[in-house]
């Protein structure tokens, strides 16, 4: 159940019908993230795990920022090992995200850069509005990026592009990150949220089940390679035969109904 999410203090959490919508709410800090932040983002995430969400949504509070990066402020300061802690504390809340059970959608309604371009790119979708800004520019700064963008930006746009805005820092708007496929779609400006609801829902209409095994398919995919990924394939092509949503799916296609998903 999800309980004791009062003590969250740079978070909201918001449970729709099928999914969830997780707020970065820090609007004077332009929703950054610090050690705390990248804490409470975790432990939700585990709590969320537990639930039977068929999609999550992450946004930031206020119309400025999705995340418009790391703290600077408290970067600043960190020694070498203190670095490396953030480091990895970053990784492992990216990887939470990528691999959680069910689709996660960016609704990126501001700036999403360095730290906040790299939780977008961790999300299996994007939806960002018009005045959205993406960019790597941590050179810029005398360091590089922390929490993977050196890592997805080339899998998700290719090498040459990536190289390019990782050397140079550059920032570039939605219509760019589209065209080069960082993102999935460009909405007007304050509609992001409203558009991730409607992907959220459409996705929480299909089998449960099969759209966990099928991100999970592709996940090992991309990083074991064609070979791996289809032995993968097979066997949870084959599992899904034993659900009852495969039952239901298949009897409401003969029937030309609107399969109503159990996720079991």
């Amino acid at each position: 159940m999800l309980d004791n999410l009062d003590n969250l203090k740079n978070l909201k959490f918001e449970l729709k019908d099928g999914y969830g919508i997780i707020y970065i709410d820090r609007v004077k800090q332009h929703n950054s993230l610090n050690l705390e932040v990248i804490a409470e983002l975790k432990r939700l995430l585990l709590k969320l795990e537990e639930e039977t969400l068929r999609a999550l949504i992450i946004t930031g509070s206020g119309d400025k920022a999705f995340i418009a990066g790391a703290d600077i402020g408290e970067m600043k300061d960190l020694s070498m090992a203190e670095a490396r802690e953030f480091s990895q504390e970053g990784h492992q809340l990216m990887q939470q995200i990528e691999e959680f059970p069910s689709p996660v959608i960016a609704a990126v309604n501001g700036f999403a850069l360095g730290g906040g371009n790299e939780v977008m790119m961790a999300c299996d979708l994007a939806i960002a509005e018009e005045g959205a800004i993406f960019g790597q520019p941590e050179t810029g700064l005398g360091i590089m990026p922390g929490f993977g963008g050196t890592q997805r930006l080339a899998r998700l746009v290719g090498e040459r592009k990536a190289k390019y805005l990782l050397y140079t820092g550059d920032r570039i708007d939605a219509e760019q990150a589209e065209k080069i496929g960082l993102i999935n779609k460009v909405v007007e400006d304050g509609s992001s949220l409203e558009e991730a609801e409607k992907l959220a829902n459409k996705i929480a209409k299909q089998a449960p089940v099969a759209v966990k095994m099928t991100k999970e398919a592709l996940n090992y995919g991309i990083d074991a390679g064609v070979d791996r990924g289809i032995s993968f394939e097979i066997n949870a092509f084959s599992l899904c035969f034993g659900t009852e949503d495969k039952e239901i799916g298949l009897e409401a296609f003969f029937k030309k109904e609107s399969p109503e998903f159990k996720g079991k």
